[in-house]
């Protein structure tokens, strides 16, 4: 079973952190981290930042940043300064996103060994409205509990409604862009640096071919949506993919590679769903330049005699296709959580934090093509791990687009939202001392940037 996790990491607000001293390793594409330190320091903390290459380093100037350093070396180096750099910065805390990454992998035992608490980013396990931070780690290395009656034990909650983001592609597609290119072009700084994904200019012509795809699927598969919930509506599982090289699948599966679950999941379908039934394999949104599996599929409709009974589709509607569909196979994607909080049978291929019994089918995906229907989630139990899931992980927000009407730099609705507006003037002040007193501390290097 998993720890018990006995409050939010910010539960009261970003003054919970006045007077730390936070180091501030790899974030997400785009200035999120600079202008979460901006919120930081305005509450009265003091933030130093790590690059690991061209596009952390390109996001990190700020004046929220008492130091900033540019990491250079090789990955078995990395401990070693860390370890310095944490007992010599006298750090409390650390923030990271993503605990997957092979730079925050090596982190973790120096970090603990140091006693300073992790803060770990993620994409939101409910989204697109929030963003999720947990202690030490989270998906499946998340300190959330897995027994049902955990939740259900738990106090009522009246939770307020999420402020609507909207779309976020057009501005996490801009950071990127900028991220990665600044990332190419400063390879000579970091020459050792190893990313989770492909780095690089190489990425270019992938964000065209993206755009163009997107506009392409929407003409080629018009009449998809009106079939599926037409005379297909509750006739077909929906099969919805993980993006190529997400550590959800490397770390958190048993799967090698995508195209093995896709392989898996046909042939189980072949073997074991009902005739009537059909298979849509749905792409995923932002692999969409990256990944086609057209011909794959091809081949393994017809080795496993599957003409007419497997859909491969991409950007379409997927409230729609959940409320249509008989079931949803998936790894861990929350679109498997999606589909639990519209009552839809899922099967959890690999490690999630939602495969809760009452939640998911617990039985082999062989299994789940016949009793799909006889097991729908829990409505009560979903209620109760999503007020939950909501008060302990998730803040609402998003990392590459700011809320409207939220005082916070970040445009993150923190616990204490109006603390730092109305403050503004004198944090102004505390930080420029605080900025000063560092200065002193720590002489920046001369050659630290690249």
């Amino acid at each position: 079973m998993c720890r018990f996790q006995e409050k939010k990491l910010i539960s009261s607000g970003l003054s919970e952190f006045s007077d730390k001293r936070i180091l501030m390793l790899q974030g997400p594409v785009g200035p999120f981290f600079a202008r979460f330190a901006a919120d930081l320091n305005y509450a009265g903390a003091v933030i130093f930042k790590v690059n690991f290459n061209g596009g952390d380093w390109i996001f990190s100037y700020s004046d929220a940043f008492a130091d900033v350093f540019n990491f250079s070396g090789d990955l078995q180096d990395w401990p070693t300064y860390l370890a310095d750099l944490l007992k010599r910065l006298n750090i409390d805390t650390v923030f990271l996103f993503g605990d997957c990454r092979p730079i925050h992998e090596a982190s973790k035992a120096t970090i603990r060994a140091h006693g300073a608490l992790i803060g770990v980013f993620e994409e939101g396990y409910l989204r697109p409205d929030y963003i999720t931070l947990e202690k030490e780690g989270v998906n499946n290395n998340s300190s959330l509990p897995s027994a049902p009656d955990f939740y259900l034990r738990q106090p009522k909650q009246l939770l307020p409604t999420a402020k609507p983001l909207g779309s976020t592609y057009g501005q996490a597609a801009k950071w990127g862009m900028i991220y990665f290119a600044a990332a190419s072009l400063g390879q000579f700084k970091f020459p050792h640096y190893l990313h989770h994904r492909r780095l690089g200019f190489s990425d270019g012509p992938s964000w065209l071919l993206s755009f163009w795809r997107k506009h392409n699927y929407r003409r080629l598969e018009l009449n998809v949506l009106p079939i599926l919930t037409g005379r297909q509506s509750g006739k077909f599982f929906l099969m919805s993919l993980q993006t190529r090289g997400d550590a959800q699948m490397s770390v958190h599966s048993r799967f090698k590679s995508v195209d093995a679950f896709i392989e898996y999941g046909m042939q189980s379908f072949a073997e074991y769903a009902p005739s009537d039934c059909l298979l849509v394999i749905k792409h995923h949104p932002l692999d969409r330049g990256y990944s086609d599996y057209t011909q794959l599929i091809a081949q393994l409709v017809t080795r496993h005699r599957l003409e007419g009974r497997c859909h491969y589709i991409h950007d379409q509607h997927l409230p729609t296709l959940l409320a249509h569909a008989r079931g949803v196979v998936v790894v861990n994607s929350t679109v498997g959580l999606s589909a639990v909080g519209e009552g839809v049978p899922v099967k959890v291929c690999g490690e999630a934090i939602y495969d809760i019994a009452g939640l998911t089918y617990q039985g082999p995906l062989s299994n789940f093509w016949h009793l799909a229907q006889q097991e729908r989630p829990d409505a009560a139990l979903y209620a109760a791990f999503r007020t939950y899931l909501i008060a302990h992980t998730q803040h609402q927000g998003s990392f590459y687009k700011r809320l409207p009407d939220v005082s916070y730099t970040s445009g993150v609705l923190w616990a204490d939202h109006g603390l730092i507006a109305s403050h503004h003037d004198e944090k102004n002040t505390r930080r420029e001392s605080r900025k000063n007193d560092s200065s002193s501390e720590i002489k920046r290097s001369q050659n630290d940037s690249p």
